[in-house]
């Protein structure tokens, strides 16, 4: 179903069951394959390639060269339907590879709201990408991958699959990461240690005086005392009642598995 408002380009191809939205423009040389949904709003440049069971949200942007909902690079796929998510106002940038999830992974990649990817980056399988995030030139994100709301990865950065970065977190340009970066954490290096707390985040500039010093007192308990992660797991319980920006290191810790950087 193609919306009668939606503009098209002639030399693009559409397969029969893809459903696209009002007002949605997709530019010359493009390939949609059947099951793929696309949103109210969204421009799709040339030469874009967007397969399988693939939902684009609203008022999204995609630059021209793109592969958006390729089968996972993983040897453990054996063709199952699995799935790309796309939420609304998000920008994507030229040569940008995105792939769909695995059985194993819970068989979807998903992407939230207003995320900047910069041109060439790569989403492997199974990634959860949260809101308001900043993905920069040529950064790539191995399979499972989960990066929390509003955190920022500067250009020639790559992350480990499994792999959690914090909300607020960010990696400085050419970072390696292997293991979890903790909550509002500023990391960079090969491999990546960290570089004091992202003050500038948007989360971290709202919350007030109060709620910043404790994220301070947890960095000064984590990298400057080198306290047990049991320790700091038991300070963010019995302060997460008072200050409710805690939320962040409580749902990190419940899913980090591979150990924080050090």
């Amino acid at each position: 179903m193609i919306s009668s408002s939606a503009i098209i380009a002639a030399s693009s191809i559409i397969e029969p069951g893809v459903i696209i939205g009002p007002r949605v423009v997709i530019g010359p040389f493009c390939v949609i394959s059947a099951g793929v949904q696309i949103g109210e709003g969204t421009c799709i440049s040339s030469h874009v390639i967007i397969n399988g069971n693939t939902k684009i949200g609203r008022d999204n942007q995609i630059g021209r060269g793109s592969s958006i909902g390729e089968i996972s690079q993983d040897l453990k796929y054996a063709g199952e339907p699995t799935g790309l998510e796309i939420g609304n106002g998000n920008q994507i940038g030229c040569h940008a590879t995105l792939h769909r999830g695995t059985v194993q992974g819970g068989g979807m990649t998903r992407i939230g709201h207003l995320n900047i990817f910069e041109r060439g980056v790569h989403l492997g399988h199974d990634c959860q990408v949260g809101n308001a995030t900043f993905i920069g030139e040529h950064s790539a994100l191995a399979g499972h991958v989960l990066l929390g709301n509003d955190a920022r990865i500067d250009a020639l950065s790559a992350v480990h699959q499994f792999c959690i970065i914090g909300a607020g977190a960010r990696l400085l340009a050419n970072t390696c990461v292997v293991q979890d970066v903790p909550p509002f954490v500023m990391a960079g290096g090969n491999r990546a240690v960290p570089k004091g707390i992202n003050e500038q985040t948007a989360e971290f500039c709202r919350a007030g005086s109060s709620q910043q010093n404790i994220i301070r007192y947890l960095y000064d308990l984590l990298y400057h005392r080198q306290e047990t992660i049991e320790r700091v797991k038991s300070e963010i319980e019995r302060l997460s009642t008072e200050y409710p920006l805690l939320c962040h290191f409580n749902a990190f810790f419940l899913h980090s598995a591979r150990g924080i950087i050090r």
